[in-house]
């Protein structure tokens, strides 16, 4: 057995973190929130497992390429998405994060269109936003859960990923304005 014969593991733990994001969005939507840690650390495992398996074995795929990175970001959206509609996170904060991914992926989409080929390729503050969520999602689920977190964590993380979504999305807005601007000359 050659080790090509399971390459197709890192696209099945993708998939997996596909298909817990109903039980994580139906454990936060019934305050389930100790039940709610449990899958995030699940998918959080599994994404880890599959990066460090597509990396150590050369097991990359198109297909890996493009829905690992979405995975990540439905779950993302997910949990910022149930914390608004159940009351944790102010409606403003929910439509920020969404707000700031789709003006990008907008302004991908008219690159590739009308100006070069788009590579995702995401930037040193666009990875440090996506930290600074998962950070906080995570925090005010254990939080929520009953478990030991300081109480100031919900307003600070709030603040935090606001500062970080507004940075982020504009420093993206530039640099690839600046591209396009660059490429149209």
């Amino acid at each position: 057995m050659t080790s090509d014969q399971w390459r197709w593991i890192p696209n099945a733990l993708t998939l997996l973190r596909i298909l817990l994001i109903l039980p994580f969005a139906m454990a936060l939507l019934e305050a389930q929130y100790r039940l709610a840690l449990l899958v995030f650390a699940v998918a959080a495992l599994s994404d880890g497992f599959d990066g460090f398996l597509a990396r150590y074995f050369g097991w990359h795929s198109r297909l890996g390429a493009i829905a690992d990175p979405l995975a990540d970001k439905a779950l993302l959206i997910t949990a910022y998405l149930v914390l608004t509609v159940t009351g944790v996170f102010p409606t403003w904060l929910f439509a920020l994060v969404l707000g700031r991914d789709l003006v990008i992926v907008a302004g991908a989409l008219a690159y590739h269109y009308f100006v070069n080929r788009f590579e995702m390729q995401p930037s040193w503050l666009g990875k440090f936003n996506t930290l600074i969520q998962i950070l906080v999602v995570l925090a005010v689920i254990v939080l929520k859960a009953g478990l030991p977190m300081p109480p100031w964590v919900l307003t600070w993380g709030v603040d935090l990923v606001a500062v970080a979504a507004v940075v982020s999305g504009l420093h993206y807005v530039i640099v690839w304005t600046g591209r396009a601007w660059q490429a149209r000359q």
